[in-house]
Parts: structure tokens; C-alpha cells; sequence
């Protein structure tokens, strides 16, 4: 043999070489990959539980808001046909305010835990985008070193 068949040879095992070794790592950045989508799926299956949630949670707020409402203006027109009864009627009327105050402290407290889990939900959101955007960047990445 000579020098340059032994040269081709020398190239021709170094190339096996780097194939293998190429592989070795695609296959682990296959790995890789794969537990990231499983870890997107699972996020986004969380996230759709708190979605429902979020949802039932304002549907209630909805009703109880409008519940009160209702009661709210019943007690009004009974106030109003009462009249002038005196003390009495001024011990109800500031008795129905203060019904009326915890019921809107109960009411800004609903509105402070949804928009407590509407914040919850939004980081949640971003955490997702942010694991999109790495896979998408790491796709880009791989498809630039294939070239």
C-alpha cells in the first residue's frame, strides 16, 4: 500500500469516528427533546385544570355578584316602604349597610384571589412560550449544525 491509500484509510476511519460519535450526540439530544415535550404537555394539561377552574371561580363571582344584587334591591324597596318608623328603622338601615359593606369586602376579596390566579395563570403561560421558544431555538440550532 501506498501513502495515499494509507491516507484515504486514516480519513476513512476518522470519518467513522465522528459519525458515530455525531450520533451518539443527536440521539441524545433526541432524549432530550422528548422530555421536554412531555413536560409541555404536562404543563399545558396543569394549565387547562386551572383554566377550568379560573373560569368556574368567575362564573361564581358572576352569580353571587348578582345574587346580592338582587337582594340589594329587594332590601332597598323594603326600606323605602317603611318609611319613618324611627329608631327602628334607623337600627335596620344601619344594620342593612353593614350586610351590605361585608358583603362587598367578601366581593373585593373574590376579585383579589382571581386576579391573584389570573397572575398565576399568566406566569404559567409565559413559562410555556419560554419552552416553546427553547425547542424552537434548539430546532434551528440542530438544522443550522446539519448544514
Amino acid at each position: 500500500m501506498d501513502l495515499l491509500h494509507i491516507s484515504v484509510f486514516i480519513i476513512a476511519v476518522a470519518f467513522a469516528v465522528l459519525v458515530g460519535y455525531l450520533a451518539k450526540t443527536l440521539n441524545s439530544l433526541s432524549k432530550t427533546l422528548s422530555e421536554v415535550a412531555k413536560t409541555t404537555d404536562s404543563l399545558e394539561k396543569q394549565m387547562q385544570g386551572i383554566t377550568k377552574e379560573t373560569a368556574e371561580l368567575l362564573h361564581k363571582t358572576n352569580r353571587l355578584a348578582e345574587d346580592i344584587e338582587q337582594k340589594s334591591e329587594k332590601l332597598n324597596k323594603v326600606v323605602d316602604a317603611v318609611g319613618e318608623i324611627g329608631e327602628t328603622v334607623s337600627t335596620f338601615n344601619h344594620k342593612v349597610r353593614n350586610v351590605s359593606n361585608t358583603v362587598t369586602d367578601h366581593l373585593q376579596v373574590s376579585a383579589t384571589k382571581f386576579v391573584q390566579v389570573s397572575e398565576v395563570v399568566n406566569g404559567f403561560l409565559d413559562q410555556i412560550n419560554k419552552l416553546r421558544m427553547k425547542k424552537k431555538q434548539a430546532k434551528i440550532y440542530r438544522e443550522r449544525e446539519g448544514e
